[in-house]
């Protein structure tokens, strides 16, 4: 067994790193203040060729895999897991989505211009009446001629405020139910379309949507795949996005950790340092155990789905079980870690001008997004089972 990266995937998470320190630190806390999203983010990303690098070569991206997609998230993650979130969202949900599952000519058209950073893209699927339900949700789309005339709403959609296209799902056959889902892309400049963006207490800076769609027109050649057939479109996403999402919150673990080793060691307390405590040493030594399981959990699922030739997952599938196994216990530990960070740094873990508070802030909705911890257990549970 041989669980190191090769010189390649170290290098790519060092240079990601080392950008993130240079560009992204130095503006983190005015971000979290005021909740602005750089409008040059995406254009700074492509520059390292971020923005497609589980896409194709023949569309401009770099053709790697899902773990070196989650040695991207990580240490994006370890300065800001919004951002890493936002890069997260355009690649996994978006533009991945759109490569394993669109028709060449959708693929020529779209691919290049969301690789190279002109336009950032986002996945409609959360409705305000259907979260953990997604099969319930109440979007239309009726077919008119040659176009679809879209209507209904989605929401918590991240990047939408930001976003220049989507690819998103709707009823195409209400009366059939999950099987009467299909799946479409659009440009955001649509007349009819409008968002609304959500303030959150936590990942700031991290441009989260409220949609609505009245009587919009979306041309019928921009159906991805077949009509009525989006649900395998949706639940085959679903474990690519749960697997680098949950790298995300393993960079915020990290960078919990090393913030609090050196608050540890800096600190001082009737003549000691704070690390010289056993009960700060005992929080230390968790976090580190804690980082370690979410790290090999992650990258086994990273590393499980790139030796699939079938990368769906869904209802019936190892995948599913890994997947939802790696976010899981991430998320939850990461909160965790979180926690403990603040408690070493006291009273100063609880000030704005300490980074660790807004990693606790930013920890909390890993245990929400992309399937909620509950959904989770349901989904490594039925898989047991089966």
């Amino acid at each position: 067994m041989d669980f190191t990266f090769t010189q390649e995937q170290q290098m790519l998470g060092d240079e990601v790193y080392r950008w993130a320190c240079d560009w992204l630190e130095p503006k983190m806390e005015e971000i979290d203040e005021k909740d602005e999203f750089p409008e040059d983010f995406f254009k700074e990303t492509a520059k390292m060729d971020l923005n497609g690098i589980t896409i194709d070569e023949e569309y401009g991206g770099a053709g790697l895999g899902y773990t070196e997609a989650c040695i991207v998230a990580e240490n994006l993650g370890r300065i800001s897991s919004s951002f890493a979130m936002n890069w997260g969202a355009h690649l996994i949900l978006c533009v991945d989505n759109i490569q394993r599952n669109a028709s060449k000519e959708q693929k020529e058209k779209y691919l290049p211009p969301l690789v190279n950073g002109e336009k950032v893209g986002c996945l409609g699927i959360t409705e305000p009446d259907s979260g953990s339900d997604a099969m319930s949700m109440r979007t239309t789309a009726v077919r008119e001629g040659d176009h679809y005339i879209v209507n209904g709403s989605k929401t918590f959609i991240t990047n939408a405020p930001v976003a220049d296209l989507m690819l998103f799902y709707a009823k195409t056959a209400p009366d059939k139910g999950a099987h009467g889902i299909s799946a479409l892309v659009m440009d955001l400049d649509t007349p009819g379309y409008s968002c609304n963006k959500i303030k959150k207490f936590g990942m700031r800076g991290s441009p989260t949507g409220e949609l609505a769609f009245n009587d919009v027109k979306v041309p019928a050649d921009n159906l991805v795949g077949e009509e009525n057939g989006g649900v395998k479109i949706l639940t085959g996403g679903l474990c690519t996005e749960r697997i680098v999402l949950s790298a995300c919150a393993l960079g915020t673990m990290r960078a919990a950790m090393d913030l609090s080793v050196k608050y540890a060691k800096e600190r001082q307390q009737f003549g000691r340092s704070l690390g010289s405590f056993q009960l700060i040493q005992q929080k230390l030594a968790d976090m580190y155990c804690a980082y370690q399981t979410a790290k090999w959990l992650i990258y086994y699922a990273a590393w499980y789905v790139d030796q699939l030739e079938d990368k769906r997952g869904g209802k019936g599938t190892e995948l599913d079980k890994i997947a939802a196994s790696a976010i899981l216990y991430a998320s939850e530990a990461c909160t965790k870690v979180c926690l403990d960070g603040v408690q070493i740094h006291g009273g100063y873990g609880y000030c704005l001008e300490y980074p660790i508070q807004r990693h606790l802030r930013d920890a909390k909705l890993w245990e929400i997004g992309a399937g909620t911890s509950e959904i989770r257990r349901m989904i490594i549970a039925r898989e047991m089972l089966r």
